[in-house]
């Protein structure tokens, strides 16, 4: 304190001419005060730095977003919705197209009803089969759901999504490896704190024969209700190289029943079944 008031002393000095006038010494009196209330305020009165301020925002997101996921998982029981499941492998010039519909049960469980099927055996079997059955096998497995149990959760801040909106950007990071979780970024719906969009790399392959795996998937916002989109995934496959699976989700209806009265005679309706 005593060599802060020196330096005001230095630096007020000059400015006037009679040190010891009345007007002066009033002066300094309430400029050491001031200076000195300064030196007393406690930290918490100074502005936070960016990485406070962007702490509880992002907490508070995230916590609004947990809590959508859970109303959200019971908001899809019961649905279902037409799926197109397009596969190829380019260096084998393979390629194939499945139709099916795509059921939610009340308990939750997924089922497919394939309609219709163009293309290429292998990629019936080996791609498409492979995909639908990891798909059910992983269903109900609340240790692959993206939530702060299972994922690290860095705020990346608030952007502007593809539709105009704008949107909460986090990068994610699984707390341990396992098929089915990933390393990426998801987006949520500023309005409802609901994923818009996923992206990443899984960070434990399903397969050996799998090298890598990229995936891609976008939500559109129906009702309160996250609906699936689209999803592209690129595999980076041992001795077949890329394979490219595609999969676009539509005519979402919330209530299965009415989707069964479609009329539509189903192929099959199972999942094809895989060859080893």
């Amino acid at each position: 304190m005593a060599r802060a008031v020196h330096l005001l002393n230095w630096a007020i000095g000059p400015a006037y001419a009679d040190r010891h006038s009345s007007v002066y010494l009033d002066w300094k009196r309430k400029t050491i005060a001031i200076f000195s209330a300064l030196f007393l305020l406690p930290v918490s009165a100074f502005p936070k730095d960016a990485g406070d301020q962007q702490e509880k925002p992002s907490a508070v997101i995230l916590d609004k977003y947990v809590q959508a996921e859970q109303t959200h998982e019971d908001d899809l029981r019961g649905a279902s919705m037409d799926v197109a499941i397009d596969a190829s492998i380019p260096k084998l010039k393979e390629h194939g197209k499945l139709q099916a519909l795509r059921k939610i049960s009340k308990v939750g469980q997924i089922t497919y009803k394939v309609l219709g099927f163009q293309g290429d055996n292998t990629i019936k079997n080996q791609v498409i089969g492979r995909y639908l059955e990891a798909e059910q096998q992983s269903q109900g497995d609340v240790s692959l759901a993206v939530i702060p149990a299972n994922y690290k959760f860095k705020y990346k801040g608030e952007q502007t999504g593809p539709d105009g909106k704008p949107v909460y950007v986090f990068q994610v990071t699984p707390r341990k490896k396992k098929p089915g979780l990933f390393k990426g970024e998801i987006e949520l719906d500023a309005a409802t704190y609901l994923p818009v969009f996923e992206k990443g790399r899984f960070v434990k392959n399903p397969s050996i024969f799998f090298k890598k795996v990229d995936f891609e998937r976008t939500f559109t916002i129906q009702n309160g209700i996250a609906v699936p989109q689209k999803m592209c995934s690129t595999i980076d496959a041992r001795l077949i190289g890329k394979v490219e699976l595609n999969v676009d989700y539509s005519n979402f209806t919330p209530n299965g029943a009415e989707a069964d009265q479609t009329g539509a005679a189903p192929q099959t309706a199972a999942v094809p079944a895989r060859r080893n």
